[in-house]
């Protein structure tokens, strides 16, 4: 059936489906800061901006934190396993050839968890900008730079 992809990275018996909504985390190998550097963390977002105008997702919010990224978002094409190979495959490639070195090892995997019905949307919202504050990175989600909301803001 079009729109559905069974894919051996989401948990048991999950599957990625267009028009749903996911929150994904990856995070980077060994957990290593690499996006305390602003330029690393510039890449990771210019691939996710990528994925967003060439219609596979519709971003709703992410962080990129240190270690690791949060991404809200709704799935429009392709399979979440595909969408993922590609964040964190071009992002590695752009940002290895750019310092000439391994710098960004993305940990295998990733999680994930599939918006439901019954969850509240605007609570994940505020779950994944609100992570620095809670990481105790900065006092206010405004004093951080690297996160971004597609969300609208009068529901929050």
């Amino acid at each position: 059936m079009q729109g559905y992809a069974r894919e051996h990275l989401l948990r048991t018996n999950r599957f990625s489906e267009h028009g749903h909504s996911y929150l994904i985390t990856c995070v980077v190998k060994d957990r290593q800061p690499v996006f305390t550097d602003l330029r690393t963390a510039r890449m990771v977002i210019s691939e996710m901006k990528r994925l967003q105008v060439s219609g596979v997702v519709d971003s709703l919010a992410w962080v990129i934190m240190p270690d690791h990224l949060h991404w809200l978002f709704e799935l429009k094409s392709g399979s979440l396993e595909t969408l993922m190979q590609s964040l964190k495959g071009r992002s590695a490639f752009a940002i290895n050839k750019a310092y000439g070195t391994k710098k960004l090892t993305w940990q295998k995997g990733y999680h994930d968890r599939r918006v439901r019905v019954e969850d509240d949307l605007a609570e994940m919202v505020r779950y994944v900008i609100a992570n620095p504050v809670r990481a105790g990175l900065v006092e206010h989600e405004g004093d951080y730079s690297l996160w971004d909301c597609f969300y609208m803001w009068d529901r929050l």
